[in-house]
């Protein structure tokens, strides 16, 4: 069936109750029975409103393709206009100026409303009239509220969204479980593989928010060879292949790939596509999520554009905090239970994710405001309890110990005036001879599994102090601590990795600047005593309480605490170079940074899930450093033994005064000096 038809059904019944619902708001326009402080908000959201009224007609109609390319950006632009950039400031999607607006009280609910009405957008674009109808249906019920004025209270708007909430909670999360599973349902791939990928109009079909870097990346991509495109294709999808080889996982078994990526690189998506299909799989191509049900606070996971506004993004990544308690959490859980169950042959099947992530953008230090929803003490404690539940669902029905996963990342044209010339060079990176790098680290791998524990000391402004305790081996004969990691499921090449003992390991972790997971962090400092962070903050406001907040908010997730997951030393000297040649050390993704120093990772191990999974270095030892106290928790309480996060904190080798292996006996082996490493076999 193709993707156009797989809705027909539930349009038609949802078709009636679409049309009434879309003639009561028009009539709002006309009304003035709410109060004047509240008509204005009202009038917004209807504008709104029905311009995604005209979408769907287009949709429908299949008149978005006759659109000329200047057609499709206005029409783009005016559908998020109200939210891009200054536009922002005075918008009732901003919890600021709606506050302002409305009062406090309205204010926090009524800017969430209008947010989550904003995800009616992409249901007119992939024409789902039964979640579009519903969320409208969830409007004029809100609205009719302000116009009883003396006969409602607050409580009676929020029972309202709770109980929306609440009531298409199953339908909601059945919706994203779908698109994850069922390539039937993956609207990207039908535009991907049936459009003229040399016609940018195909970008505005999405539905999301296209700017130059959408656009550029297209031309840029549609400017290469055939053979050019197809290599960057390969090594992303051989990377995917080799995991499972590396892994000892039986490829065969599996029929379900999840692409995910940033629009512009449909012209790679497609060939890896067909290669995927050689291999045997199917695509999924999920988009980002856009209700708080399903959203994981600010983080864009699946297809997506860039951001019309990364602040209005960051205001809205607690939302789920409006209607968030316990007797919401099962129902969550028991949504979540139910749409693997609906597609548990599918889930059996699925082989894990193959991600493209870019970097470039412009550097974003969020503005923390009072007015934006929060979890409160419970809710937090509520939240990390859902998501290990899910977790929990996740390892039953998907099998995490036999899926596997690649990433690769390439740079954004929004990078500056060099974009041609840094994205030839991370191809560069992307495909660095694996052989080579597997002989050097080798060497530092040997010398690694000499260690009882490794100290790392920053240098000039990074106060870094940090000793490591190793994993002891029975038989450094056929036993080794370090994973050799060359460029399968992590590209590019470059890093030996472990699974720190956690008794033993102490010290300050600092780093002057850096991007974490889309945000700066100044000054972060993170301690840690026999491995878990006790105490934790950065610089990015003048208030201390809001800078611990920030740090546990965005890198903890709302937990007390997080191990250290992973102690590694990244070897990839060329992309390091790379980044100071282009002063892009800053923008450079996780993926790639991580090859540019040490970097430590709070949260879950590298092997989370599949820690009792042997694995091998490429000289035959086994790898043995797979658990540690907290993951080993899975033999007796699973429940309590995953963080379902794993965030990499790199330092850059400017900032290592030294890395010094040191043995039982106190003798020592030093593997960096001064930035520069100093062991032999590393002098390439």
């Amino acid at each position: 069936m193709k993707y156009k038809d797989l809705f027909n059904e539930d349009n038609e019944t949802i078709r009636e109750r679409y049309e009434l619902a879309m003639e009561r708001i028009e009539l709002i326009l006309q009304e003035k029975t709410v109060g004047e402080r509240l008509y204005p908000y009202f009038q917004s959201v209807v504008s709104f409103v029905l311009m995604v009224k005209n979408v769907v007609t287009m949709v429908e109609e299949e008149k978005l393709k006759t659109l000329t390319e200047q057609e499709l950006k206005a029409l783009n632009k005016a559908l998020y206009n109200d939210i891009a950039g200054e536009n922002y400031l005075v918008s009732f999607t901003n919890p600021t100026y709606a506050c302002g607006q409305l009062g406090d009280r309205y204010g926090k609910i009524l800017s969430f409303l209008f947010t989550e009405l904003r995800s009616i957008l992409v249901f007119a674009f992939e024409n789902r009239l039964y979640e579009l109808t519903i969320y409208l249906e969830l409007f004029i019920e809100i609205y009719n509220y302000f116009e009883e004025e003396d006969d409602y209270t607050y409580k009676d708007v929020k029972r309202a969204v709770y109980d929306f909430m609440s009531d298409y909670c199953d339908i909601l999360v059945a919706a994203r479980n779908r698109e994850l599973l069922d390539p039937e349902a993956s609207f990207a791939t039908d535009i991907i593989m049936n459009s003229d990928l040399n016609d940018i109009r195909y970008l505005y079909y999405f539905g999301e928010h296209i700017t130059d870097n959408e656009i550029k990346t297209a031309k840029f991509l549609n400017s290469l060879s055939e053979e050019q495109v197809k290599a960057m294709a390969d090594t992303y999808t051989e990377g995917y292949r080799m995991g499972f080889i590396n892994g000892r996982k039986d490829l065969s078994k599996k029929k379900i790939v999840n692409i995910r990526y940033p629009i512009g690189f449909e012209r790679m998506v497609y060939y890896a596509i067909l290669n995927f299909k050689q291999l045997g799989l199917e695509t999924t191509i999920y988009r980002a999520a856009y209700h708080a049900i399903n959203k994981r606070q600010h983080l864009k996971i699946g297809y997506h554009s860039t951001s019309p506004n990364k602040q209005y993004d960051y205001d809205h990544r607690f939302d789920i905090g409006l209607f968030f308690d316990k007797a919401f959490q099962q129902r969550k859980i028991e949504s979540v239970k139910l749409a693997y169950e609906q597609l548990k042959d599918n889930a059996s099947v699925y082989a894990g994710p193959a991600v493209i992530e870019v970097f470039g953008e412009e550097l974003f230090a969020p503005e923390d405001k009072k007015e934006a929803v929060k979890l409160d003490k419970r809710q937090q404690k509520l939240t990390v309890e859902c998501a290990n539940e899910e977790n929990m669902l996740m390892q039953e029905y998907l099998r995490m110990e036999e899926v596997s996963f690649t990433i690769i990342a390439y740079p954004l044209p929004e990078i500056g005036k060099d974009y041609e010339e840094i994205f030839a060079e991370t191809v560069k990176v992307n495909t660095l001879d694996s052989n080579e790098y597997s002989r050097i680290q080798q060497s530092i791998i040997d010398a690694l599994d000499q260690g009882d524990y490794v100290r790392i000391l920053g240098a000039g402004e990074n106060r870094t102090d940090l000793q490591v305790k190793l994993y002891p081996l029975k038989d450094a004969t056929k036993e080794t601590g370090f994973e050799n990691c060359i460029a399968d499921v992590n590209i590019p090449v470059g890093e030996v990795f472990t699974s720190p003992v956690l008794t033993g390991t102490n010290g300050k972790l600092h780093v002057p600047k850096i991007y974490l997971l889309d945000l700066e962090y100044k000054e972060l400092e993170l301690e840690f005593k026999d491995g878990i962070t006790v105490d934790y903050t950065c610089g990015n406001y003048s208030d201390d309480t809001k800078n611990k907040n920030f740090v546990k908010e965005n890198l903890l997730y709302n937990r007390e605490f997080l191990p250290m997951g992973e102690f590694a030393i990244g070897t990839n000297t060329t992309a390091y170079v790379m980044a100071r040649k282009f002063d892009i050390a800053q923008k450079l993704p996780i993926l790639i940074a991580e090859k540019t120093g040490p970097h430590f990772a709070i949260g879950d191990t590298c092997y989370k899930m599949s820690e009792d999974v042997k694995l091998f270095n490429p000289d035959g030892k086994e790898v043995v450093a797979r658990d540690n106290d907290i993951s080993l928790l899975r033999k007796t309480d699973v429940s309590k033994a995953y963080f379902n996060c794993h965030t990499d904190i790199t330092l850059p080798y400017n900032e290592i005064k030294e890395i010094t292996v040191y043995r039982k006996d106190g003798s020592i082996i030093p593997i960096i000096s001064d930035a520069r490493f100093v062991l032999p076999g590393t002098e390439a």
